[in-house]
């Protein structure tokens, strides 16, 4: 038998007349076991019944033994009545209901006997269709058809906000009835729709699944239902008028009627002015909410350190006024065969810093990272991962990876920290307007510490802001060629532009390897040796 109590019988009578759904009565009782809502909504709205009629019986029969007691009938007269049919179950129920509600409410309870096929006022159609093996085998064929390598899932469950508005209206339909009898009860106690959902749909879910766990904490797979209901959409509209402030339009949203917009909008509303604007209780719905069901893996993180041998690449898609200018980049070929090997629905490339286009990254690589989003594999061994870093490398003869392997979302960070205070280390092919000897620029192996005032390059102004950045060179040094051209070697603060501080970027950069040298200077090469992180951690071969 349902759990309840003689002080629910008021509610359930009037929900039940209001076009609830014999689960979301239990929800508005409060009933909190969930082994009531597994129960098929067709017995759990029998026992409801059973339970009014039962009580109201209980009174008749007590009233007929008092009548007995005052009005003493002979025995020919008591055999005479004991000998007439006893009156059917119908007759009880119609009268039984007669003596304590209105003719309408004693039609809405009668009419759903035998089960209601009326879509719920209050939770759309959620809880009763769309809540039983029907609904679990296709969550069950969502998942299978994604190929998804995972241990547990956890189910959650997205409701249209209006559910909100139409509890809302129930609510205060039943608050008047709690009231009048005293009960102490409160709208926070009534169970949540989406808790009921989950209480209902979890072990069905399991059984299909081949007993699959379905969690209700942590999982790093989710299979989401989400119900919309387009003909009860405008349901909200009136809380736009009535609480204004709560409705502001957001970048990323396609409606401002979120669920939380709307729960703040009802906290503020008052009673009488919401029943002004919206039926109590809620109008009949003539179709059930529709669902759509979607599965998710979490991130998984891939880092590995990278080299660039060619001038003429990329790091990332380069793309101008619309136009591809480069066939492939960096990102592209790296993250092709991994985003395969996990297949993954996309993909966040990130790195510590960037070279330009005509810049080798050589030594030991650049550190590199990749989000890959909703991962359909996500479990490789690291002999796996060394076979898909071989498969990188063989693809393409302009990058080559290392250390290749996966980490965590905390770990990503380490590869941003000290940002600032990083060394990298470069060789720069310069050329000199004036000829020189080898002792013209020997000097400049002796500079340490060299502090630089850099305003924003032309060359990349269009995408970083105007602003003057102070970067300091540790050490340089320097290998003569001829009298036009040296090797320098730099050690700098991570950030400096090296290509401006040779050419001086019209005086943008001082001081500058003109100033020094007392003549126009340029750069016709420049590799990148090292980038001074220590992550991610070494991957021995």
């Amino acid at each position: 038998m349902l759990p309840l109590k003689e002080k629910d019988k008021p509610i359930i009578q009037k929900l039940l007349s209001a076009g609830c759904c014999a689960r979301c009565v239990l929800r508005f009782c409060c009933v909190s076991v969930q082994a009531a809502y597994r129960k098929q909504p067709e017995e759990t709205l029998k026992e409801l019944q059973m339970f009014i009629n039962d009580t109201e019986n209980d009174k008749c029969q007590d009233s007929v033994a008092l009548d007995s007691r005052d009005d003493y009938k002979s025995k020919d007269a008591a055999e005479s009545e004991t000998s007439e049919d006893p009156p059917n179950k119908r007759a009880k129920l119609e009268t039984s209901i007669t003596d304590v509600q209105s003719e309408e409410e004693a039609a809405a309870v009668v009419k759903s006997k035998d089960g209601d096929s009326r879509v719920c006022v209050v939770c759309l159609g959620i809880l009763q269709g769309l809540c039983g093996t029907t609904q679990a085998i296709k969550i069950a064929e969502a998942v299978k058809a994604g190929n998804y390598e995972f241990d547990t899932l956890v189910l959650s469950v997205s409701l249209p906000a209006q559910l909100c508005v139409r509890e809302h209206s129930c609510w205060l339909y039943v608050k008047k009835e709690v009231r009048e009898k005293g009960l102490v009860l409160d709208k926070d106690d009534v169970i949540q729709v989406k808790e009921a959902f989950k209480w209902i749909m979890q072990g069905m879910v399991t059984k299909e699944l081949g007993g699959i766990a379905v969690v209700t904490k942590v999982s790093p797979f989710e299979v989401s239902v989400e119900f919309t209901h387009p003909e009860t959409d405008a349901d909200c509209h009136f809380l736009a008028a009535t609480c204004p402030d709560c409705f502001k339009p957001t970048k990323n949203k396609q409606s401002v009627f979120t669920r939380m917009a709307v729960v703040k909008a009802l906290e503020k509303i008052p009673d009488a002015k919401f029943l002004k604007h919206y039926p109590c209780p809620p109008t009949q719905p003539t179709s059930s909410c529709s669902p759509q069901v979607q599965c998710l893996h979490v991130s998984v993180f891939v880092a590995g350190r990278y080299n660039k041998f060619c001038r003429s690449l990329p790091q990332t898609p380069w793309v101008i006024d619309g136009e591809r200018r480069m066939e492939s980049s960096v990102e592209e070929l790296i993250a092709a065969p991994i985003l395969s090997a996990f297949r993954a629905d996309g993909f966040n490339f990130s790195s510590s810093g960037r070279e330009d286009v005509d810049v080798r990254t050589l030594g030991n690589g650049r550190p590199f990272a990749m989000e890959l989003l909703n991962p359909h594999k996500s479990r490789f061994s690291k002999e796996q991962m060394k076979q898909l870093q071989e498969t990188i490398n063989q693809s393409s003869d302009k990058i080559k990876v290392r250390d290749l392997q996966i980490v965590t979302r905390e770990a990503m960070s380490r590869m941003k920290e000290g940002e600032e205070e990083k060394t990298k280390s470069y060789t720069a092919l310069v050329w000199t307007q004036k000829p020189i000897q080898r002792e013209d620029i020997s000097f400049i192996d002796d500079i340490k510490d060299l502090t630089l005032d850099q305003k924003t390059p032309l060359r990349v102004l269009h995408r970083r802001a105007l602003a003057v950045r102070q970067r300091a060179i540790h050490s340089m040094s320097t290998r003569f060629l001829d009298s036009h051209h040296f090797y320098l070697r730099l050690k700098t603060q991570a950030g400096t532009y090296i290509k401006e501080f040779v050419h001086g970027d019209f005086g943008r950069t001082i001081p500058n390897l003109c100033q020094l040298l007392k003549t126009d200077t340029d750069i016709l090469e420049l590799d990148v040796e090292s980038v001074d992180v220590d992550w991610p951690p070494p991957v021995p071969e």
